[in-house]
């Protein structure tokens, strides 16, 4: 898909990836990007830079979601791509001394905007899309969604859902001219990745936001499903899926190191 001429939805667009998104699909002569985030006041700023339009909207929110929708198609014209871009990076402890938590916060936190957004956003917009003969999602996941992060399990585990959500999605309203990308990239130089412990992704390459936006329109236009800025994770995931034990053993050395450094 082309995005020159058509409408564009971002969620978490304020700054970091998002940010870097808008200004990408500007560049590519997007008609009008629409710019949310749970910062209004700085989804206000990145939409002004480039000619956009802002909204605030609490992506764990069904309603805020449904608001931005039916607004941009009414003031704008049909949304031709929505990107569930917005993330956090809470729940994680380097030590985790118990995958399970002491408490639901970080599970149900990161499960209504890493899963539940992604799946507001087809709700309302996939009968639009069918009435249309097609549309986009591209939902940007991450790395830890097709391997683990180690630190994390709250983390790991609603990004592996959203893996799971995008391929039903995929899968489901082929038929219907709706495709569906996913963005999955490992370390990326942004606010949350400054504001989490060191992981294994640390000093694996680095990416600018700008690259990744970079990467993320080029898949786009060649429609493809797996979008990995990293190329290295390609290979993470073939020696995962050729022996899962070896893998877990491996993953496990790298938490004992994290416990090592960060017990001391």
């Amino acid at each position: 898909m082309q995005v020159a001429g058509k409408v564009v939805v971002v969620t978490g667009g304020a700054n970091g990836i998002g940010r870097a998104l808008c200004e990408a699909f500007h560049g590519a002569g997007a008609a009008k990007i629409v710019v949310t985030d749970i910062d209004g006041a700085g989804a206000r700023t990145a939409a002004a830079a480039i000619g956009g339009a802002a909204f605030q909207c609490d992506v764990a929110k069904e309603k805020d979601i449904l608001h931005v929708i039916d607004e941009t198609e009414r003031q704008f014209g049909p949304i031709a791509l929505f990107c569930s871009n917005a993330g956090i990076g809470g729940g994680f402890d380097p030590l985790s001394v118990n995958a399970g938590g002491t408490s639901d916060e970080p599970f149900m936190r990161s499960w209504a905007i890493h899963v539940m957004a992604h799946i507001y956003a087809a709700r309302h917009l996939i009968p639009r899309y069918k009435a249309r003969g097609g549309g986009y999602f591209l939902n940007t996941i991450s790395a830890a969604g097709l391997l683990s992060q180690v630190g994390s399990p709250a983390y790991s585990t609603t990004k592996h859902a959203a893996v799971g959500f995008a391929e039903n999605l995929a899968i489901s309203h082929r038929a219907d001219g709706i495709k569906v990308s996913i963005l999955c990239p490992q370390g990326v130089d942004t606010n949350m990745l400054r504001s989490i412990p060191k992981g294994p992704q640390s000093g694996d390459g680095d990416l600018s936001p700008e690259q990744v936006a970079k990467d993320a329109l080029a898949g786009i236009e060649q429609e493809t499903f797996l979008i990995l800025p990293h190329a290295q994770v390609l290979g993470y995931m073939r020696k995962k899926t050729e022996n899962y034990d070896r893998w877990i053993g491996g993953m496990a050395k790298i938490q004992a190191k994290m416990r090592e450094e960060y017990g001391k």
